[in-house]
């Protein structure tokens, strides 16, 4: 396994909308695993390929206190259980430092295919319903800043860049 890096914000790449995944192969095995050594090393709750610059539809969670109940969503797909929407507060590994409030489903379905390319099904709510949210988002370009204002999106990109600046070799 191998870590890998972090895309951050205002890296255009994490805008890539990403491709589905045609086969579940030991290539895909393989950036599962690393995706999930990079999560947790990280530390963080979830991942998406396209913030590891592998634009392609895959998505490691893990939820638990323990780093012990890893998921893998190959393909996914998402649906809101009901209207109810609750603001929770979410943070990015591409926006280091930065938390914000986010309105998402409280409760969705999910589809996807596991690690091993087998179809499964599940309903999620609370924390793992916002990750599945916020990570498919990554999927299709949209990054957590896109739900707030303008202005704070702007002084969040600011950050960033300030962040980058400071971090380039003199």
């Amino acid at each position: 396994m191998a870590k890998l890096p972090i895309l951050e914000f205002p890296d255009e790449r994490l805008r890539t909308k990403a491709a589905p995944v045609e086969t579940v192969d030991d290539e895909v095995r393989q950036l599962v695993d690393d995706m999930l050594e990079t999560m947790y090393d990280a530390p963080g709750i979830g991942l998406a390929a396209s913030q590891v610059d592998a634009h392609r539809r895959v998505i490691v969670i893990d939820v638990s206190d323990d780093q012990s109940a890893p998921l893998v969503l190959i393909n996914p797909e998402y649906t809101p259980l009901d209207d109810e929407r609750e603001p929770m507060q979410e943070g990015c590994l591409s926006i280091p430092e930065y938390y914000a409030e986010v309105p998402r489903a409280l409760r969705v379905g999910l589809k996807a295919l596991g690690r091993d390319g087998q179809p499964y099904e599940l309903e999620a709510e609370g924390l793992l319903a916002h990750c599945i949210q916020h990570e498919y988002d990554h999927l299709e370009g949209v990054l957590f800043v896109d739900y707030l204002s303008p202005l704070k999106r702007d002084r969040v990109m600011k950050k960033m860049q300030k962040r980058h600046r400071a971090a380039q070799p003199a």
